[in-house]
């Protein structure tokens, strides 16, 4: 299957985050930890070898003697800002959701336990390297004494932190490969619903795209004469804080963290810097499976022959208002990997990548490494499923990685659909060395940018040649976005750090290119008698003269995107079934009338919502943070601020969209642009970064929302790197604990 995303021992919890809301803890919560007297000796001793700087905007700068010291002090310092998230990630990658969100949640522990379990990641951490077991249980150490050190804080569900807990999220990507996993689906094989209707994986359908911008800038093409990088992840809001690792084994990495991780994972350091946008090759498989009964279980063909399938009891724990209640479930295994569903009278087997612990290792690793032959020598570990890597460095060079974990395939099959399990032609062959995959080093184009789009395109002259790869190289589209990125950078020269944070905020919306002048000619088609001609008369001329830009105070974009939501709702059940991207349909495929009446259907919610189709586009578009809870809630009635930049579906390079139910009649953004920074590799680094709301989730914390301001109308803030820049500008100096 062709859906990209991180290990399944790695699930970032974007989609959850929108479910959850924070419940009271667990009825039978255990003492926290580090209770004996000897623990709490041993981690205060530890919490003195490291200090904290908080700067002005409440960033954490941890300063610590070993790497392992360093990542004490990052645990402890998330802690602070917000334990409830970095426990949640942990809840629900251990599969332990529905022990505090109730029964609902079995079928999404069901498909964690499927990969994850105790006594093997327990197992893993035994086999792991020293240096790594040194960095686990130092994870686990700033966890417990941050729980030590604030009793009044009542952990949901885990009480105790323990080392190879780490391993149970090793990579810090927004969606995991696991996610692809329907819950429909698995729920209707192992439970009592019934059978939906199975689809085939989707192209580029969310409501909200998920995914990031990287660019990367040679120096010949920046007026330093300094390679440039962007880092610009589009995030659930919150999904990640901003952190500066520092120890005195050679740690000096800067960026976004995800809540409960000890790695930097989209960041820098004084000589190199590394973004990931999802997407790359095809990594994960489906494997149709012809099962049979035999002697009180079953076999499944192979070749040949058959082979047994191996059956798992798995146990789910769940809350119910009266204590706590199990479900047992008989899970299934061919050597595919697990069962997750019947298709045409088979049995769906799903392959994809675990291996927790070398992923881990290479979370980690690249954030030490000083050059590009360092960086690369972490990507040969080849655990990275989830995403495609833009690399900049001191040295001047700049690189790019299209996915990394690729298995190698036998290339006359669809790849892109389930096959046949039986065929032993369909085994894997292993991975493809980094070398054989889609790369791009120093390009002569001087550029290199990915959205979340194919490789084909994003480096100018330079760009690879897709068809020189196996189909499953890749595995999106083009998107609007892609189209925008290499327009602002084709001819980009003498490029600042301001500039490339001004391209990055281009407000073009290339999305709305061939839709405006379609639906000109539209109207311009209609006879003069039809009501839609002296409708949409004025709404049209708007159209007509708009320079297709966003802007707080636009009227056509608010128009154009209300049109076009109307549109994709139209048309995307039409979309999916052709397998095309919903955008791409809506601007090839659409009649004359269709693109009229979402016009018309447009201006009548806007006059209904706002007493005014003519309202401008910041009275719609807000950005609005009420309280700490992962499940935002908004109100139109609560402050807000205007934003201009839209939703990534319209080619907007800066992202601002709204996933969760709208309940609103404004648009509260909740995804999209959230930790963006931009770094230039001199012979001091020098960086510029902006966070959605703040760094702390505590609403009572002056940093909930100190950066909301400038985060709505696109300004950056000074990365302070250098340790006497954050003295300068610093708010409170401490260790762990006091």
């Amino acid at each position: 299957m062709t859906l990209s995303r991180a290990t399944p021992v790695a699930i970032a919890c974007a989609a959850l985050f929108a479910l959850v809301q924070p419940v009271a803890a667990h009825a039978a919560a255990k003492p926290h930890a580090a209770s004996t007297s000897s623990e709490r000796a041993r981690l205060q001793a530890r919490a003195r070898r490291v200090t904290i700087l908080r700067d002005k905007w409440g960033i954490p700068h941890v300063f610590g003697k070993t790497d392992a010291d360093a990542v004490f002090g990052t645990l402890y310092a998330q802690a602070e800002d917000d334990f409830n998230r970095v426990e949640l990630n942990y809840i629900n990658a251990l599969g332990r959701l529905a022990e505090v969100e109730g029964e609902k949640e079995i079928w999404r522990d069901l498909r964690m336990k499927l990969y994850i379990d105790p006594a093997g990641l327990k197992a893993k951490y035994a086999e792991s390297p020293a240096w790594l077991k040194k960095l686990m249980d130092a994870y686990a150490d700033g966890l417990n004494w941050y729980l030590a050190t604030h009793p009044q804080v009542k952990p949901r569900l885990i009480t105790r932190f323990e080392p190879w807990m780490a391993l149970a999220f090793s990579e810090g990507s927004i969606g995991g490969d696991i996610e692809t996993i329907d819950l429909k689906a698995l729920q209707a094989f192992y439970g009592t619903a019934p059978a939906p209707a199975v689809a085939l994986a989707d192209k580029g359908f969310d409501p909200e795209p998920r995914g990031s911008n990287g660019f990367a800038i040679a120096p010949r093409r920046a007026a330093g004469g300094h390679a440039l990088l962007m880092i610009n992840p589009h995030t659930s809001f919150y999904f990640r804080p901003e952190i500066h690792m520092v120890s005195g084994e050679g740690l000096n990495a800067y960026g976004a963290v995800t809540w409960g991780q000890f790695f930097i994972y989209q960041g820098f350091n004084d000589r190199i810097g590394w973004m990931h946008t999802s997407g790359g090759g095809d990594v994960i498989d489906e494997y149709l499976e012809t099962v049979a009964r035999r002697d009180g279980g079953f076999v499944y063909k192979y070749g040949a022959g058959e082979r047994t399938v191996r059956a798992k009891t798995i146990a789910l724990p769940y809350r119910t208002a009266h204590g706590m209640a199990t479900r047992t479930v008989t899970a299934y295994f061919t050597h595919h990997g697990p069962v997750i569903r019947a298709q045409d009278g088979k049995w769906v087997a799903v392959r994809m990548m675990d291996d927790p612990m070398h992923a881990l290792m290479q979370s980690y690793g690249r954030t030490k490494a000083r050059d590009y032959a360092a960086f690369r020598k972490v990507m040969d570990l080849r655990t990275n499923s989830s995403n495609n890597t833009v690399y900049a460095d001191a040295d001047g060079n700049i690189a790019y990685f299209h996915g990394n974990f690729i298995p190698r395939r036998d290339p006359r099959f669809d790849w892109t659909k389930p096959v046949d399990g039986s065929d032993p032609a369909t085994e894997w062959k292993g991975l493809h060395d980094v070398g054989e995959t889609i790369t791009v080093f120093n390009p002569a184009s001087g550029y290199i940018s990915n959205t979340n789009n194919w490789p084909c395109t994003g480096f100018g002259a330079s760009s690879p040649d897709c068809a020189s790869y196996p189909a499953y190289m890749w595995s999106l589209p083009q998107n609007p976005r892609g189209v925008h990125a290499e327009r602002v950078l084709h001819d980009a020269r003498d490029v600042t750090l301001d500039g490339l944070i001004a391209k990055a905020y281009d407000s073009y919306l290339t999305a709305f290119e061939p839709l405006v002048p379609a639906v000109v000619k539209d109207w311009e088609a209609l006879p003069d008698g039809d009501p839609l001609k002296a409708r949409l008369a004025d709404q049209v001329a708007l159209l007509r003269g708009w320079d297709l830009r966003f802007s707080t105070a636009s009227v056509p974009t608010s128009l154009a995107v209300y049109w076009g939501q109307d549109m994709v709702a139209q048309a995307s059940s039409r979309a999916k079934a052709q397998r095309v991207p919903v955008v791409d349909f809506v601007q090839t495929q659409l009649t004359s009338r269709e693109r009229l009446d979402a016009l018309a259907r447009a201006s009548d919610k806007l006059q209904a919502d706002f007493g005014s189709w003519k309202t401008p586009w910041g009275e719609i578009n807000r950005f609005q943070r009420l309280s700490g809870a992962v499940g935002q809630q908004y109100d139109d009635d609560k402050p807000s601020l205007p934003v201009g930049f839209t939703s990534a579906n319209w080619g907007s390079l800066a992202s601002f969209g709204m996933t969760a139910k709208q309940t609103t009649k404004r648009i509260y953004g909740d995804r999209g642009n959230s930790f963006v920074a931009a770094v230039e590799f001199g012979p001091r680094v020098r960086a510029k970064s902006i966070l959605a709301g703040g760094e702390s989730g505590d609403p009572a914390s002056p940093h909930f929302a100190d950066q909301a301001a400038m985060y709505s109308r696109g300004e950056f803030k000074d990365v302070l790197y250098y340790k006497e820049d954050i003295e300068k500008q610093l708010e409170r100096k401490y260790h762990p604990g006091e």
